[in-house]
């Protein structure tokens, strides 16, 4: 079987894939009837979720990759803990790091949240974003607050704090943190469990 044929190509065509002048032979095949057939019936099922499935998908998870884009062009990934705010998602991080200072020049960005090792348990949500940066001190501690009834960043539990507790724990880091709230561009997601186990 030639380089991604995946059962495609015939093995005169699969020769073609290692030459310069793929492209020609390659359109020609994808556009048989044959292959119109093959991927006729491959039709899936709708994987994707709804908006309430998205959000209770995003309120209990817990990693969110950050994808910025850096002053060279590059992507700079980050994994970031979160909270949801109505139907936001939001973070925090100092307002020095790499990851702001790039929304500061950039605001346009990639998060994504996904679970699952088997395929068939697979489950996504990746948004194309516009970051909302907010820097009001009492906005970022009360995203501190959340952070901390989420995730276990005092003691070995994640803890509701109070005002006076919150101020103790995170009031002199409020001044030197951006909020990051992600402002949907363009939504999609995946649910494998749809498949019941199928393709």
């Amino acid at each position: 079987m030639g380089l991604g044929c995946h059962g495609l190509c015939s093995e005169s065509a699969a020769i073609v894939v290692g030459r310069t002048n793929v492209q020609k032979p390659y359109l020609r095949l994808r556009h048989s009837a044959s292959v119109a057939r093959y991927v006729a019936g491959m039709a899936r099922k709708d994987i994707t979720m709804t908006p309430e499935e998205v959000h209770e998908f995003l309120t209990r998870n817990t990693v969110l990759q950050v994808a910025t884009v850096g002053k060279d062009g590059w992507p700079h990934l980050a994994p970031m803990w979160y909270i949801m705010d109505g139907d936001r998602i939001v973070f925090r991080s100092f307002t020095k790091s790499q990851k702001i200072v790039n929304l500061q020049r950039n605001p346009h960005f990639t998060v994504l949240v996904e679970t699952g090792d088997d395929y068939s348990q697979l489950q996504g949500v990746m948004i194309k974003a516009r970051a909302r940066l907010e820097t009001d001190p009492g906005y970022v501690l009360s995203v501190y607050g959340g952070l901390a009834a989420k995730y276990p960043m005092i003691n070995d539990t994640p803890m509701e704090l109070d005002a006076e507790a919150l101020e103790a724990a995170f009031g002199r880091y409020a001044t030197k943190n951006t909020a990051v709230v992600v402002e949907p561009i363009k939504t999609v997601t995946w649910d494998h469990t749809k498949l019941g186990g199928g393709y």
